[in-house]
This record gives structure tokens, C-alpha cells and sequence, in this order.
């Protein structure tokens, strides 16, 4: 289905909306609760996320991050809120052993055929993105950093994914801290202690900087800034000292498969 530019516009307030309720409820009942995926960036890039409605991305889906501590707090929420949890993913993640996934609940709101995935304490697929002592950072979002790991760790990224990135880079500077910045700081250590995020990372990065450099809805001025931007990250993480146990995973590289392959659990 082809949505205009002002349907997707009314779709994402909608979604705005809903996300906003339950910040909002679990905000009073002091639970840490923070949105990630496609509404965390466009909610941290208002000024450049009009290349999302260019690629007529429409919003599927709420995710959400939480402390593991916090789990029945956050069931109740959603319970109380009138959402279905999914009882086979409850089964599932109760049955399985969680080494190669995170732990998550899924829950349903019928009334807007929607859905709200919720990872406690990481977000773990192809590679790990550690949330604790992370959460309370930013509001209503994760942190920038991990906003822009959650895409990076993505061995088989795609164009909405590199699209996402190009929209939060484009619209923050590269910094050493995480307040309103993309912390490449934090970026760089996490990197400089395993060669898969590593590869993986600035794999990713190089397809950033190659989109950026022939997207035709950009102008010179933002190709640029992007270009730049990802050269300053690429130099933090080079920069940055490896660790031994980096440097041994290194010699071995590509001829080992260097990340998790995680199937996506079926709804």
C-alpha cells in the first residue's frame, strides 16, 4: 500500500500517541521505559526525517527497552493498559535457553493492529548492545550511541536501516558524550574489545558513507556532513587501542563466522 507523504505523517502522530501513553503511565510508576527502533529515530531527528517519508517508510511496530529487574512491572503496565501479551512468545522465552536472544515480551493492541516488542537489560541479534546503567541516559529514547549501534549491529543491513542511520547522523554531532551527541567515545571501546562488533560495525559504516555519498535526495551540503561525520567515528574507533583478545579473534577474520545467526522470533 503507497501512502502519501500526509498519511504517513498522520500515521506516525497516531503512533506518537500511543507511544506517549505509555511513557507517559510507566513514567508514573517510576518504571524505566525506553523506545528504540524506527520511533526512537524519528523522534531524536525531527528536522531531517523527511527522508523516511521519502522512502514511504511506514511504522509497524513500538519497541521498547527496560531492565530485566523491572520485567512484572512492565507485564503489569501493559496489562493494565489493555494490551494482549503474546502467550507463545511468553511460553518460548520461558522454555528456551536465552544465550543466543533477548530476553523480550511481546504484547498486542488489537484496538490499531499493532504490536510492542520490550528487551530487558540488552538487544542481542547478530551482536550484543548492553543497556545496563544505559536507560536513564536519555528520555524518551535510548542513548544516540545506541540507537546507532542497533543498526550497525546488523550483519545483513538494508536500505531502511541505512536510511535510519543517514537521518541520525545527519541531524547530531560526534562527540565524546551522549548528550544530544553520538558518543564515539563509547562506540570505539565497545569495538576495541571485539573484533566481530568491530567488522561488523564499520562494515556497516563504509555502507553508510558510500549511500550517503550517492543518495539523490540529499544535497551536496548534507552528503558532506555525513561523509565527515562517519570519517570522525571511523577515526575514534581506528584510533582506539585493541584489546588482546582482539587481536587474536583478528588473525583468524572472515575465515570464522564472527556473529550470531539469530532467526527473528515468528510473531
Amino acid at each position: 500500500m503507497v501512502m502519501t507523504v500526509k498519511e504517513l505523517k498522520k500515521q506516525e502522530e497516531e503512533f506518537f500517541k500511543i507511544r506517549d501513553r505509555i511513557m507517559d503511565e510507566a513514567k508514573k510508576r517510576g518504571i524505566t521505559l525506553r523506545t528504540l527502533g524506527a520511533i526512537a529515530f524519528r523522534t531524536h531527528s525531527p528536522k531531517y526525517k523527511y527522508l523516511e517519508y521519502d522512502l514511504e517508510r511506514i511504522l509497524t511496530d513500538i519497541d521498547f527497552a527496560s531492565y530485566d529487574k523491572e520485567a512484572k512491572k512492565v507485564r503489569e503496565l501493559f496489562n493494565d493498559l489493555g494490551y494482549e501479551e503474546d502467550r507463545a512468545i511468553r511460553g518460548m522465552m520461558t522454555g528456551m535457553g536465552m544465550g543466543k536472544v533477548s530476553k523480550r515480551f511481546i504484547f498486542h493492541d488489537n484496538e490499531h493492529n499493532i504490536h510492542f516488542d520490550v528487551f530487558f537489560d540488552e538487544l542481542k541479534f547478530c551482536h550484543a548492545i548492553n543497556f545496563k546503567n544505559r536507560l536513564k541516559i536519555d528520555y524518551p529514547t535510548i542513548p544516540l550511541a545506541d540507537l546507532l549501534l542497533e543498526k550497525l549491529q546488523i550483519v545483513e543491513i538494508n536500505e531502511k536501516d541505512v536510511i535510519d542511520c543517514i537521518v541520525l547522523i545527519r541531524e547530531h554531532d560526534i562527540a565524546d558524550s551522549d548528550k544530544e551527541v553520538i558518543n564515539k567515545k563509547y562506540i570505539a571501546n565497545l569495538f576495541s574489545g571485539d573484533w566481530g562488533w568491530w567488522r561488523t560495525g564499520t562494515m556497516n559504516l563504509d555502507k553508510i558513507k558510500h549511500f550517503a555519498e550517492k543518495y539523490d535526495k540529499m544535497t551536496e551540503e548534507d552528503k558532506k556532513d555525513i561523509v565527515s561525520k562517519v570519517d570522525e567515528l571511523r577515526k575514534a574507533i581506528d584510533e582506539k587501542s585493541k584489546s588482546f583478545k582482539w587481536k587474536m579473534r583478528a588473525k583468524v577474520g572472515d575465515k570464522k563466522i564472527w556473529y550470531e545467526q539469530v532467526e527473528e522470533v515468528v510473531r
